[in-house]
């Protein structure tokens, strides 16, 4: 647990936290997509989805911004930062890495208020 005097600003660290929780979903639903589109590709030579690679890179770049950004504003280590971005790389995984990372994060801020 990290000491409530790294978080500078709580309502900084709260508008961080939201972003990261909606890039968090989005990234987890994106990743889904990518492999269905890698799917359909390999598996039934169906090209639907051949679009979705770049936008999905694209939304993968926002999501480490999101977790670089909340991680700076809460104190985290930069190994824990680069776990949490890793997280968005494996299905699912992502989904669970925002509830547990809210949880963490919401404790600290309710903490700091006090």
């Amino acid at each position: 647990m990290h000491s409530v005097s790294e978080i500078k600003s709580v309502d900084a660290a709260r508008q961080a936290l939201t972003y990261f929780k909606t890039m968090a979903i989005i990234v987890g639903v994106g990743l889904l997509i990518l492999c269905a589109e890698m799917v359909l590709r390999y598996g039934f030579d169906n090209h639907v989805l051949d679009f979705w690679p770049q936008p999905h890179g694209f939304l993968y770049i926002l999501y480490v911004f999101a977790t670089a950004n909340l991680g700076f504003k809460v104190g985290w280590s930069l190994g824990k930062m680069v776990l949490v971005m890793l997280a968005g790389v494996v299905p699912f995984l992502s989904f669970w890495a925002e509830q547990k990372v809210a949880a963490e994060v919401e404790e600290q801020l309710t903490a700091a208020a006090r």
